[in-house]
């Protein structure tokens, strides 16, 4: 049995899982909550931010949703709180604060 992001459940066997849970397949974070892994969050300051949408092409885990080209706020299920979008913003718009 092949097993990918949408199969794995919680009546899934431990032997059946791949050695050290790599995952064999491309573009799965929106199959995981990996937000539950943060231990820091992004706030954004809607004020400073200039939607140069920056942050949006650093984040590495596609967490800054965009419509009608500007950002929205943290997409918090997925973000894992890295700062790398604090870094990119050249305007200080994003700060991180320390739990969930």
């Amino acid at each position: 049995m092949s097993l990918t992001a949408k199969n794995i459940n919680e009546n899934t066997k431990w032997q059946d899982l791949t050695l050290g849970l790599q995952v064999y397949e491309p573009a799965t974070s929106r199959d995981f909550m990996t937000g539950e892994w943060r231990v820091s969050t992004p706030v954004l300051d809607m004020e400073k931010c200039k939607q140069c949408l920056l942050c949006v092409a650093y984040c590495p885990d596609s967490s800054i949703p965009v419509k009608d080209g500007k950002r929205l706020d943290f997409d918090l299920n997925h973000c894992k709180g890295c700062g790398i979008c604090v870094e990119a913003c050249p305007f200080e718009a994003i700060t991180m604060k320390e739990g969930k």
